[in-house]
């Protein structure tokens, strides 16, 4: 674990809330699913970090800058709440990657002359298309 994730891990805030789904009658009387709230601004996070953090979170980062992760696939408040650290984690990591940059592609004489070749050919083929004059 980096030091962006750790800090996180300690800025995070948890709520409690009552689950749908699996449980019985439990899921009428324990609050099992969590709720994370993390603010990313407190990160300190640098620009590029940040917006793909930002493009990562998509509809789970708030207007003020907030993350919040809810799990509820489990029935104990301690499996879910270890369900939404590791995809915090995982969504803190996948936006310190930086992507690798797109490597143009060359071609050569050759092939420039053979795409221009087709293309004529392709454009000739849709010329003759139209109205035949008698």
């Amino acid at each position: 674990m980096d030091d962006i994730t750790a800090r996180a891990l300690e800025l995070v805030e948890e709520s409690f809330i009552a689950a749908s789904g699996p449980g019985g009658q439990n899921v009428n009387k324990v609050a099992t699913a969590v709720q994370l709230r993390l603010d990313v601004f407190a990160l300190r996070l640098e620009p590029a970090v940040f917006h793909r953090l930002k493009a990562l979170a998509g509809s789970r980062m708030t207007a003020r800058g907030e993350i919040v992760l809810t799990a509820r696939n489990f029935r104990t408040q301690e499996a879910n709440r270890e369900d939404a650290r590791a995809r915090l984690t995982e969504l803190l990591e996948q936006a310190q990657v930086e992507p690798k940059k797109r490597a143009k592609s060359r071609v050569n004489r050759v092939g420039k002359t053979e795409r221009l070749k087709s293309k004529k050919a392709r454009g000739t083929v849709k010329a003759n298309r139209g109205k035949v004059d008698w």
